[in-house]
């Protein structure tokens, strides 16, 4: 059973750090991608970042890019979002999903299985 959960969230000041887990089960990480999305209160689900499963290629959206860093530890099989210099608009439940595929996809109807999210509130 392909399961995703994430954790790691919280509450931090602004310019601060956070570094959130996803750890997966029923299936080898390392061999897929892996994203990361945001929901902010009243907006839709947007893509944060991804990390391919076939050479590790990490892709950020504009908003979060020499922010946000990806990391894979595969003994763990578990996916790392290092968040540094929070803003208080980076405020948003943040999921991870998978698309079991090795490829990070463009079209977020893509990704099939997901988290159950974690809060992360930047205060100003």
């Amino acid at each position: 059973q392909v399961q995703l959960v994430e954790s790691g969230g919280g509450l931090v000041q602004t310019g601060g750090s956070l570094r959130l887990s996803c750890a997966a089960s029923g299936f080898t990480l390392d061999l897929y991608a892996i994203g990361w999305f945001r929901q902010a209160p009243g907006k839709g689900r947007e893509g944060v970042s991804c990390i391919s499963g076939s050479d590790g290629s990490a892709y950020y959206d504009d908003s979060v890019k020499g922010r946000f860093t990806l990391s894979r530890d595969n003994a763990k099989n578990t996916v790392y979002l290092q968040m540094n210099s929070l803003k208080p608009e980076d405020t948003a439940v943040y999921y991870c999903a998978t698309p079991l595929g090795s490829s990070c996809p463009i079209r977020r109807a893509d990704y099939v299985s997901w988290g159950q999210g974690t809060q992360v509130t930047v205060s100003s």
